[in-house]
Parts: C-alpha cells; sequence; structure tokens
C-alpha cells in the first residue's frame, strides 16, 4: 500500500486518487487510485483535501486529489437579497455550502430542497464535484484572505 503523508506544491503526475467530499474531509483513509492500487492517507488531523492538491509519501510518488462527482442540490437565484436569505438560512444549519453566485450548492438532502422551495428557490438534483467553503476559521482561508 502507498503511503502518502503530506501535501505539496501542485506538479504533473500520472496517478490520481477521486474522493467525495465527505473523504477528503477525513485526515486518515484507505482509498483506491483511479488508476488501481491501494493508498493510505496519513495527514496531519484537521487535514482537508481539495480538487487538485498533490499528496507524497517518503517513496517518492506523486498522487493528485480530484474532487468526485457526487449527488448535490444546486439552487439558483438572479435576485440577491433572496440568494442571500438563502444562504443564511442554509449557513444557519451548519451545512457545509459551495457559493458561487448565482447558485448555491449543498450535498443532497429532500428537507433542506423543500426550505429552499419555501423561499422561493427550486433546487435541482445534480452529480458534481462538490467544494464548499472553507469556513472563516480555516488555516488556509485566512492565509488567502491576507
Amino acid at each position: 500500500m502507498l503511503e502518502l503523508t503530506h501535501k505539496i506544491k501542485a506538479q504533473a503526475t500520472d496517478l490520481s486518487l477521486s474522493l467525495n467530499y465527505e473523504q477528503r474531509s477525513k485526515s486518515r483513509l484507505r482509498a483506491n487510485l483511479d488508476q488501481g492500487g491501494e493508498v493510505g492517507i496519513f495527514l496531519p488531523r484537521g487535514s482537508r483535501l481539495n480538487d487538485g492538491d498533490c499528496l507524497a509519501g517518503h517513496h517518492g510518488q506523486i498522487v493528485k486529489v480530484v474532487a468526485a462527482a457526487e449527488c448535490v442540490s444546486e439552487a439558483c437565484c438572479q435576485d440577491t437579497l433572496r440568494f442571500a436569505r438563502a444562504c443564511y438560512h442554509l449557513g444557519n444549519r451548519h451545512v457545509p455550502l459551495q457559493i458561487s453566485p448565482p447558485c448555491v450548492r449543498y450535498l443532497e438532502d429532500q428537507v433542506l430542497d423543500e426550505m429552499m422551495r419555501s423561499l422561493g428557490l427550486q433546487p435541482i438534483s445534480k452529480q458534481l464535484p462538490f467544494e464548499p467553503e472553507a469556513g472563516a476559521y480555516d488555516e488556509q482561508h485566512r492565509h488567502s484572505a491576507e
């Protein structure tokens, strides 16, 4: 099993690892490369992987992380106040959100879909990669905002 222990700057590689959001949120994980073969991810606690991150271990091989398509709901709205309200109510439920105005994306959930409809949005079920906001207290977020 190939052990991946740290993130590195993006580099060209022929090895990729497709992971859904939940898997990319774990610092310890056993998974299979897209090309076949098992890997173990052993990152510092609290690590989160994003689409395009590269991982390496002591062996020298590099693996690129790919955000896998998964069941999400996407609700779009051209009315900025209505869109802001929808994001507020989703965030108030501590739901991970991918915000790309005029659309908000979240892991598919019938209760949340119904709430979006009650706010005047029409969520659509899709199979897409999910890359939610990291959060204001996330280490990466703080550095990118400086």
